[in-house]
Parts: C-alpha cells; sequence; structure tokens
C-alpha cells in the first residue's frame, strides 16, 4: 500500500482501513473469533482468497493482526487482533450503527439481532464486554 504523509489523521486512518476488507475483516476477528484464513474466507461478504491474503499481510504488518506461531504450518495460521486492532471497535460500532436502520430486520439471523438488541440497548457496555471476552478469547489459545 502506498504510504502518505502523516498530515491529516483522518486520511491517514483511511489510508489504513478505510478499503472494503479491513474492517470487515478486523469485525470477524473481534466479534465472531474468527482466526484462521478458513473462517475468514467463510464469511458472508466472500472476500477473494488473494484479497484476504494481501488484507491479511497488511494487517499483520500494521499492527491491527498478529500471528499465532507465525513459523507454524500454513494452514494452522492464527491471526489475532492486537490492541492496535481492538482500537478499531469503537469505528465498527459507529459504522455498525450508523446504518443498522436501514436493514430489514427479516434478513438478520439470530445472532445479528441479538448483536443489534445488545448495540443499540447499551452501546458502551456491549464495547467493554466485547472487548473482554475477547481478550479471553485469544489468552485461551495463547494457552494451548
Amino acid at each position: 500500500m502506498k504510504t502518505i504523509e502523516r498530515t491529516c489523521a483522518i486520511a491517514y486512518s483511511i489510508n489504513l482501513l478505510g478499503d472494503k476488507w479491513s474492517l470487515l475483516i478486523l469485525r470477524d476477528a473481534i466479534l465472531h473469533k474468527k482466526s484462521k484464513f478458513k473462517e475468514f474466507v467463510g464469511s458472508k461478504e466472500k472476500i477473494a482468497t488473494n484479497i484476504l491474503t494481501n488484507r491479511l499481510k497488511f494487517l499483520v504488518e500494521e499492527g491491527f493482526l498478529e500471528l499465532l506461531d507465525p513459523e507454524g504450518f500454513k494452514k494452522n495460521k492464527q491471526y489475532l487482533a492486537t490492541e492496535r486492532g481492538l482500537s478499531a471497535l469503537p469505528i465498527i460500532m459507529e459504522l455498525y450503527l450508523f446504518s443498522i436502520d436501514s436493514i430489514e430486520e427479516s434478513v438478520l439471523n439470530a445472532s445479528q439481532i441479538k448483536i443489534k438488541k445488545q448495540i443499540t440497548t447499551n452501546r458502551k457496555g456491549f464495547e467493554k464486554q466485547r472487548k473482554k471476552e475477547y481478550i479471553e478469547f485469544v489468552q485461551s489459545l495463547k494457552n494451548k
């Protein structure tokens, strides 16, 4: 990715996370606890494998994700959100809140309806709980 001067915080943020896939990958990692390549490929947005490979590499290079056992077999590699990656959760939540009311509930599955209720009822509580759950998830993987 082309490097830009850091003269505007918004331009720099968009350079890092403004593509179609980065925030969706972070969403899947943090909210749905996906960590393996195969799990990310299985997301409903149907990201192409070559794009996923490039985005995962970029997110690792920029410190949003880290590899658990980077020397392990390719199919066993796990991508985990770092503290920097977790810092994107409020952005993901704001984008969610920006558009959720324009999506018919009839197209949402039970998990999505549950998330909608939780996030719209208690945004700060949702964010705090999801971060806590994700940190516990990461610790359980690292302690295996």
